[in-house]
């Protein structure tokens, strides 16, 4: 083919778009230099760093992807605790109002055992003065009897005994027609 041109060249004047002989050999010939060279130093080392880039990025894929993972098993394990959290404030919200109810409870228990208490100590008290209140007043009754009765029949009724006597039966009748009443 090169002879053929150059036979090509040789026949015709020369044409612009034919280089003359020996340029085209030694074009040809710096061509093949310059492509084993690359084809045996260059290709190789960019074939090199291709492939390097190129795991590089399948690399970071894998990472990026290993981390996405990771991150939703992030993500999961907080929707988890945080489920897990709502779950155990309402169970001590709960514990709380039944404990509050309770204690509700229990305080008002505590406040009508007192009141019946207090209303209990009341009437025995009630009771207690009631029963001095009768004693007292069924001393004075019977003194005042006594001077009465002493004063009408013209003698005197000093005698304890016999005024004592005398008192609570008086006060016995006045009972007796009282209960009758009712």
């Amino acid at each position: 083919m090169i002879a053929n041109l150059v036979a090509l060249a040789a026949e015709e004047e020369q044409s612009p778009l034919v280089p003359p002989g020996p340029e085209l050999l030694i074009g040809t010939l710096a061509f093949a230099i310059v492509f084993f060279v690359f084809a045996k130093k260059l290709l190789p080392r960019i074939n090199k760093t291709l492939e390097e880039r190129h795991a590089k990025i399948e690399g970071g894929i894998e990472k990026a992807e290993a981390l996405q993972t990771e991150a939703q098993s992030v993500l999961e394990q907080y929707k988890a605790q945080l489920a897990e959290a709502r779950h155990e404030a309402a169970r001590l919200r709960q514990e709380a109002q039944e404990q509050g109810a309770a204690l509700i409870a229990e305080m008002r228990a505590e406040g009508q055992r007192q009141r019946e208490e207090i209303i209990a100590a009341g009437h025995s008290q009630i009771e207690a003065d009631r029963k001095a209140a009768a004693q007292a007043l069924r001393q004075d009754v019977g003194l005042l009897a006594t001077d009465l009765a002493g004063k009408l029949v013209g003698e005197s009724l000093e005698d304890t005994a016999r005024q004592s006597r005398t008192i609570d039966r008086f006060l016995d009748e006045l009972e007796e027609k009282e209960e009758a009443a009712r």
